[in-house]
């Protein structure tokens, strides 16, 4: 037997090499947060009464948006302002102008603004 037929034999019953998959560095995906983002705050200033001191308040109270403030009794409202010691602010349409906005209805919440005094009905 020659040398290449040696070499022959040898390369026939040698399983071929196979190729190995290269490790790759992969990221995973960034967890998802547990807790669902709030929806972005709205400009409670809009509002015919609170400025920004007042939307300060409120934001810290939890209530950043105008469905939230819409959703909340103006009772509720004048307490939190209470407890910042505000007391002259009247609360008793930012919940209907709050809806409003919410709704988008811009024309008859300047409509409703317009017939206002410092929030307030006259």
């Amino acid at each position: 037997m020659t040398v290449k037929e040696l070499g022959d034999e040898v390369a026939a019953s040698t399983p071929a090499p196979t190729a190995r998959p290269r490790a790759t560095a992969t990221l995973a995906p960034a967890a998802e947060p547990a807790v669902p983002q709030a929806s972005a705050a709205d400009d409670l200033v809009i509002i015919e009464g609170i400025g920004p001191k007042i939307a300060g308040v409120l934001n810290n109270a939890g209530i950043t948006t105008f469905a939230q403030l819409a959703a909340t009794e103006a009772s509720t409202l004048a307490e939190i302002l209470q407890r910042a010691n505000l007391r002259l602010a009247d609360p008793t349409t930012w919940p209907e102008q709050a809806q409003l906005a919410a709704d988008g209805k811009m024309e008859a919440l300047k409509a409703l603004q317009d017939s206002l005094k410092g929030g307030r009905r006259e």
